[in-house]
């Protein structure tokens, strides 16, 4: 199963918003139900890094006063994992648990991001192709359709 088939409702869960804009701009985005994750894209609109709720709180913990006017490239995270629409779910899910991520985004072949993916949707579109592998062999070894 590739992460192509997850990708319809990952697309719905994709939030961008430009290095150069405030903080600001990235908590409203972050209002917004299931944004948990906001991709920061540079002008050619391909992925640069990621913005997260932490990263939010912690640039609002060092404000002072009415100064915190920060753009979103200075606290974003550079080092991002990323998948692509061809690979397989069970690849993106073993990347994603061996460094602790929820999320991750999907970006097409120039590195533009298309939707992201979370742990859970890895996991039952995983868990579904297993239970439906199991009731196939099952049938098969029972002689189930095969009269």
């Amino acid at each position: 199963m590739l992460a192509e088939q997850v990708l319809s409702r990952a697309r719905e869960r994709l939030a961008t918003i430009s290095g150069t804009a405030p903080v600001k701009d990235a908590a409203a985005l972050m209002a917004k139900p299931h944004t948990d994750l906001v991709v920061v894209c540079g002008q050619d609109g391909s992925m640069v890094g990621v913005l997260t709720k932490t990263d939010i709180v912690g640039q609002i913990t060092r404000c002072v006063g009415s100064g915190c006017t920060a753009n979103v490239d200075t606290i974003m995270t550079q080092d991002v994992a990323s998948c692509q629409p061809d690979e397989p779910l069970q690849d993106i899910w073993s990347m994603m648990k061996a460094r602790g991520l929820q999320r991750i985004p999907i970006v097409d072949q120039g590195g533009k991001p298309i939707g992201i993916i979370y742990a859970r949707d890895a996991l039952q579109s995983l868990l579904g192709e297993v239970e439906s592998d199991e009731a196939l062999l099952r049938d098969y070894v029972m002689n189930v359709g095969y009269q």
